[in-house]
């Protein structure tokens, strides 16, 4: 399954937050908890170099404490200040606390002369990564537009709360996916447009990846007794126990595949990590 995608507006992002990288103290990067590894974007490379960055796993709600831990231990040992937030729950302090924190010179400047001073911090990540979710909830209103779809937040917009300033930025990918894998789990985690993928095929090689692991949080979803030997009769069985059809009687693989995504996706089918560290010796590092 050949996936690439960057619509134009992207290209038009990237060059928008080079653009303001002066305007900045540090960055926020978000990442998706399921998916670290692929989460990282290797355009913001250039944005990072030189800044002050604070990572932020986020959706770490969606993932086990004992599959993320590795990451957070590989975080500390590179030296990458990073807090776990989860954007829905309506409180991401921690963040804030956090980018003071990444800040502090700049503060204690500024305060060793009595003056107060606003941190201001670019928010990135790629699509869908929830970096509008999070933000609001560090607002605590709606503030940034937000959606269940990549590629929702278009320009940029200056938020304000606590002292620090946030500058939303449309999410963004890179424009070729050299590992076949990273593509897959983005598409996975809904960073890439449904529109312009199978669906069917993506949620067949999501259920062949993860059928080993998690099969039984796949049984339990969809009141398997058993799951079933390969693939292709367990995309069947989902689509029986469903009752999704199509006209003669057949499976209606479209609707069973929307379903597949759209659980993983929203976390019904169990706290499922895409990525480990330690099972997979993944090192985070440019990927083309």
């Amino acid at each position: 399954m050949n996936i690439q995608w960057f619509p134009g507006h992207m290209t038009k992002a990237i060059r928008m937050m080079e653009e303001n990288l002066r305007l900045v103290d540090a960055l926020i990067y978000v990442i998706d908890s399921r998916a670290v590894f692929s989460s990282n974007n290797p355009l913001f490379d250039k944005l990072i170099a030189g800044k002050k960055v604070l990572y932020v796993f986020n959706k770490c709600d969606l993932v086990k404490e004992e599959d993320l831990a590795p990451w957070c231990e590989r975080f500390r040992e590179e030296g990458k200040p990073f807090v776990k937030a989860v954007g829905t729950s309506g409180d991401c302090s921690a963040i804030v606390t956090g980018l003071k924190r990444v800040a502090s010179d700049k503060i204690a400047r500024f305060n060793d002369k009595g003056a107060n001073v606003s941190v201001r911090a670019m928010v990135v990540g790629v699509p869908n990564s929830g970096k509008s979710t999070v933000i609001n909830a560090m607002c605590k209103r709606a503030g940034a537009v937000t959606g269940d779809r990549p590629g929702v937040t278009r320009g940029k917009q200056w938020l304000s709360i606590g002292g620090v300033d946030f500058l939303d930025t449309p999410g963004t990918l890179w424009g070729k996916f050299e590992d076949e894998k990273v593509a897959l789990h983005l598409a996975y985690i809904g960073s890439i447009r449904d529109e312009v993928l199978d669906k069917g095929e993506l949620a067949f090689a999501f259920l062949d990846e993860v059928r080993g692991e998690y099969g039984g949080d796949l049984a339990a979803r969809y009141g398997l007794d058993c799951l079933p030997d390969d693939t292709l009769a367990l995309f069947d069985a989902i689509a029986r126990a469903r009752g999704f059809k199509a006209k003669g009687g057949d499976p209606d693989y479209d609707r069973t595949a929307a379903c597949i995504l759209d659980d993983f996706r929203k976390g019904r089918l169990g706290k499922i990590m895409l990525e480990k560290p330690r099972k997979q010796g993944l090192v985070l590092k440019s990927k083309g």
